[in-house]
């Protein structure tokens, strides 16, 4: 079974930063699903380290589908500043906040980063707002890699096969994500390129609460 050629994954993190740092994730995230968009790539959250106030996070994982998606996950890695007065902390001095985007390799096949013998599958009913069941059988699919414990779910398609094909994809996307930290040697803790955000010489500028990226 193998991942589609053209999907990159990028881990944006905060660097072990302060909440304005997550947030500032979070606000990133949100431009480069949109810029993703104009290149005819869709993004996708793999994963997610909550941060410290609701609606930010302390890193993201997300995966880039589409033929640009290597070139678009090219232009946004680096380090980059968002200047804005703190929202949390309304007469903080500091206005620079400093996030990462990190570039990371790919699964190539799945079979290359895990067993499908160590998956425990547990189909489930997908469910829409207000808790309406999308489906009328139990479709959506939750894979669990029972030596890590990581987890994914599908719920997208109406076919069980379908979903657990997706959520074994996503699992093994996680999985080699969270081995390529660690092969590393920063695998001291989730996402351990938090430690090595460097700051200064931003790749991108982005001013105020609109998040608007200066040209």
């Amino acid at each position: 079974m193998t991942v589609t050629r053209d999907r990159q994954w990028l881990l944006i993190t905060s660097g072990r930063g302060p909440a304005e740092c997550a947030l500032a994730v979070a606000k990133l995230a949100h431009r480069m699903a949109s810029a993703a968009s104009l290149l005819g790539c869709r993004t996708e959250i793999i994963d997610a380290m909550q941060g410290p106030e609701r609606g930010t996070f302390a890193s993201l994982l997300i995966a880039v589908d589409g033929e640009r998606a290597q070139a678009f996950a090219a232009s946004w890695s680096g380090t980059h500043l968002w200047i804005c007065q703190s929202p949390f902390r309304p007469h903080h001095k500091r206005k620079n906040w400093f996030v990462g985007v990190e570039h990371i390799a790919p699964a190539k096949d799945i079979d290359d980063v895990l067993r499908v013998s160590d998956v425990a599958f547990e189909a489930m009913r997908s469910s829409g707002p207000g808790g309406q069941h999308v489906n009328t059988t139990a479709s959506a699919v939750r894979a669990k890699h029972k030596p890590t414990g990581l987890v994914a779910v599908a719920r997208e398609e109406r076919s069980q096969h379908m979903n657990k094909r997706l959520a074994l994809a996503r699992l093994a996307a996680a999985l080699e994500a969270k081995t390529n930290a660690a092969r590393s040697g920063v695998a001291r803790e989730r996402w351990a390129k938090h430690d090595a955000l460097e700051r200064g010489n931003a790749q991108r500028v982005f001013t105020g609460s609109e998040f608007a990226e200066r040209t």
